[in-house]
């Protein structure tokens, strides 16, 4: 009797194991490596936006305006300091079905976050 009341339930949980979300349209990791041996990377999800970035709904705006071209992106204006303390950048995944790779090295954070509009400011 135990089993019967628990049937329903088993069930239920095994009908909902076929379903998942809609796995999004663009998937992006992106990487940036500081002279001082620092690693940061966090993942960037769009069509819904999401990940790990921590304004991936912006980050997902500005990519939307170039279709996933990162070396398209519009510089903002953005006041940086004459630091140099160079950064290396890379984005590798999918944008829309289609590969993305992109490596650029920018003289330092803020430059890497201005030139890509924020896609590159974590």
């Amino acid at each position: 009797m135990v089993f019967s009341s628990f049937a329903p339930i088993a069930a239920a949980v095994l009908g909902l194991s076929g379903v998942s979300a809609p796995a999004p349209a663009s998937a992006l990791q992106l990487t940036m490596h500081e002279t001082t041996g620092r690693i940061s990377a966090v993942s960037l999800t769009c069509d819904p936006a999401g990940g790990t970035h921590p304004k991936a709904g912006e980050a997902c705006a500005t990519l939307t305006g170039v279709d996933g071209d990162i070396s398209r992106i519009k510089p903002r204006l953005q006041r940086c300091t004459m630091i140099y303390s160079p950064v290396d950048v890379a984005a590798f995944g999918t944008w829309h079905g289609q590969p993305v790779t992109f490596h650029a090295t920018f003289a330092n954070k803020c430059a890497a976050d201005a030139q890509t509009a924020g896609v590159f400011g974590f």
